[in-house]
């Protein structure tokens, strides 16, 4: 009798102490609908353990329909990065005993995905991108035991980061990631194909920050990472969390500081705006041999002669883009804080009225130049 064929679509998902919310986490992934039966599997890595969530998984695996691998360790150093490093290197082993290629997604332990998300990844994934990043929303029942401040000023920052993520769409458009999108990039709700996995060099093991890292690395390498709006999973409200610096600890930062400062990215619009430009400008350089050929854009951007000429030399425009940022000092990123928002959201309007019509023309234009499929075009 042959051995089954392993899964395509795995999910990894790092665990550690979640015996309140594991159970609803693995049945919620268990209810994936829109997916050929056989092609999805589960990767649990459970680093650390001290409850009874190895037990609640073992209890729950009879009743699963989806194939189950549960991986235990214990190690000192443990942190998120190297957690959600070995789930991804388990699902990704996994695919490759049976085949050369595969998805690979991953959420967190304390989420709750809706029924659609594995399909909804994919669909994504097949319309041409390499990732796929969805976007998170606070469990209602737990958000409704915060300080009724703090969803209000989530409200508000989700507005304005939509407002700017639209700027940026229309200044400075990626062709692989068109509005309407976020730019949320969060562990709770990655996919991406196992190639572009492998050719990153997998999840970064990093202590704080390795969802955001590995986007990037897929960015600089060239990779379509895709940012649907319509991908979305439910988080834990937690003021505890299993990670240092991830939500839990950002959400009681807030409660305990209300004028924290926003995310990194949520800049003043001007600033936004000439942001936006740069980069626009510097991938043009980077296409037509400019920006070794020219160093204007160094001194605007007070960036050295020698790190310039370093820059210049870099092989990819996402590359060479993300290095100039870091190094001038004049695009560090300077965000708002809550009580700037409004007026922000308010400039931010009318500078999309005055955008949105040639976006609207460029998205025309670029619908129209694209081939019709044969059953489309009659031939």
């Amino acid at each position: 009798m042959s051995a089954p064929v392993p899964p395509d679509v795995i999910i990894a998902v790092p665990v550690r102490n979640e015996s309140e919310r594991i159970v609803a986490c693995l049945r919620a992934l268990d209810g994936q609908t829109g997916v050929a039966p056989g092609r999805l599997g589960l990767v649990l890595f459970l680093n650390n353990c001290t409850d009874d969530t190895e037990s609640l998984v073992e209890a729950l695996r009879p009743g699963l329909s989806l194939p189950l691998r549960v991986v235990t360790a214990t190690h000192a150093g443990a942190h998120a990065g190297w957690a959600r490093r070995r789930a991804m290197d388990e699902a990704a082993a996994w695919i490759e005993s049976g085949a050369a290629g595969g998805t690979l997604l991953t959420t967190d332990a304390d989420s709750r995905v809706p029924p659609d998300w594995v399909a909804r990844n994919l669909a994504a994934l097949d319309a041409g991108a390499d990732a796929v990043a969805g976007r998170v929303v606070l469990a209602p029942e737990e958000a409704a035991l915060l300080p009724p401040s703090l969803p209000a000023r989530g409200r508000l920052e989700d507005a304005y980061d939509a407002l700017i993520t639209e700027i940026e769409t229309c200044l400075d458009p990626d062709p692989h990631d068109p509005w309407p999108c976020h730019r949320t990039t969060i562990g709770a709700s990655l996919g991406v194909r196992l190639a572009a996995y492998r050719s990153v060099g997998g999840m970064p093991e990093i202590p704080l920050g390795e969802d955001g890292a590995f986007v990037a690395a897929l960015l600089q390498q060239g990779f379509r990472v895709r940012h649907p709006r319509d991908v979305v999973v439910t988080i834990s409200a937690r003021l505890t969390g299993r990670a240092p610096g991830g939500v839990a600890d950002t959400i009681r930062a807030r409660c305990e500081e209300p004028d924290a400062l926003c995310d990194a990215r949520m800049e003043r619009v001007p600033r936004l705006m000439l942001r936006c430009l740069v980069r626009r400008r510097l991938r043009g350089l980077h296409a037509s041999g400019g920006l070794a050929a020219r160093r204007g854009w160094a001194r605007l951007l007070a960036i050295p002669a020698e790190e310039a000429g370093r820059i210049a030399a870099l092989p990819r425009a996402a590359q060479a883009v993300a290095a100039a940022e870091r190094a001038s000092p004049r695009l560090a990123f300077r965000p708002v804080g809550p009580r700037h928002l409004e007026g922000q959201m308010r400039l931010a309007r009318a500078a999309l009225a005055l955008l949105r019509p040639a976006a609207r023309v460029r998205r025309e234009r670029a619908a129209s130049a694209m081939p019709l499929p044969a059953d489309a075009s009659g031939t």
